[in-house]
């Protein structure tokens, strides 16, 4: 059974190569980073499992290992990526290969997406050929791998060069890789801490009694607020619906849940467009393009959000109460 263990033992593969090419070319602070991090990838399923059976020295270990990422950060700085071809060359390369580069981009959603929707009917010698908890993930996981082939295929390079490029663009975007993750953490901190409960209070004091719709906008609106604060809807997701979206909408008003956090989810993408938490989306592009103000991604984005959300919002007055 392909389980999303499996997925990260890959990821610290990689970011084991990674440190491994960073330590030969004297980059001890770079190379440090990766492998740490690596380490965490690869032993995380049984850390998890020694917690559960009581054993704290493993997690204990992992926590350390995470502060010294934290102060090995500040000393990464900004790498400019190394690049492997002249511009001359990668023009002369997309003429030739045309629209067959998007294939293997493609490749990702359109695998993800069958894996999400009938990995439970895939089968290997009568048993499940992925873990039904983990369908979504492993099957990004999987396009992914498969996604790195196919662009082998069209380019005619080895697998190899797709692992090197890779490489250049972890190390060119640094400890900002790192954000979705810690920020989607974040966001479980902020729900097992009590923040949704305090959302629903001071939902349930402020709102109109008895006003669905109101409820809706607060719940629409605090995923793009609580992004733009935490940098990620993943991180808002857990907090925002914890406090409004299950006990209010759900529960009280009889809202579809799965619609509901669809379109939560797209409000609070909305924010990701608008904020410099999003460091990995809106501010390292700026600084690999030399943009001259680092926030010139985000005025850019800010119509497209704020047009989108409109349309979002729209959406959910219709959909979310049928």
């Amino acid at each position: 059974m392909l389980q999303i263990e499996q997925a990260h033992l890959l990821l610290a593969l990689f970011m084991a190569y990674t440190g491994w090419r960073n330590l030969r070319e004297r980059e001890p602070w770079r190379g440090a980073f990766w492998l740490i991090l690596a380490a965490l990838f690869g032993s995380g399923g049984a850390v998890l499992r020694a917690a559960q059976a009581g054993q704290l020295l493993p997690a204990q270990v992992a926590g350390a290992a995470v502060i010294a990422l934290a102060l090995i950060a500040p000393r990464l700085g900004h790498r400019r990526p190394v690049e492997q071809s002249t511009p001359a060359q990668r023009q002369a390369s997309a003429q030739r290969l045309g629209h067959r580069l998007l294939l293997p981009a493609l490749l990702i959603p359109l695998v993800t997406v069958v894996v999400a929707l009938g990995g439970d009917r895939l089968h290997w010698h009568g048993a499940r050929l992925f873990a039904p908890a983990q369908m979504t993930l492993t099957g990004l996981a999987l396009a992914c791998l498969l996604a790195l082939f196919a662009a082998s295929a069209v380019t005619g390079n080895a697998p190899s060069r797709g692992l090197a490029e890779g490489r250049r663009l972890l190390d060119t975007m640094g400890w900002a890789a790192l954000l979705p993750v810690l920020l989607a953490a974040l966001g479980q901190v902020f729900t097992r801490s009590g923040v949704g409960d305090a959302i629903a209070q001071l939902t349930t004091d402020w709102l109109p009694a008895g006003s669905a719709m109101a409820c809706l906008l607060a719940y629409a609106l605090g995923m793009v607020l609580f992004t733009v604060i935490m940098g990620n809807a993943f991180a808002a997701f857990p907090v925002m619906t914890a406090g409004i979206g299950l006990p209010l909408l759900v529960q009280r008003y009889g809202a579809n849940p799965a619609v509901l956090g669809a379109l939560g989810m797209l409000c609070g993408y909305c924010g990701t467009l608008l904020t410099p938490m999003a460091a990995n989306f809106n501010l390292v592009p700026a600084a690999l393009l030399e943009l001259r103000s680092p926030y010139g991604v985000i005025r850019a984005q800010v119509w497209t959000a704020l047009l989108l959300l409109a349309f979002n919002l729209g959406l959910m007055a219709l959909l979310v109460f049928r």
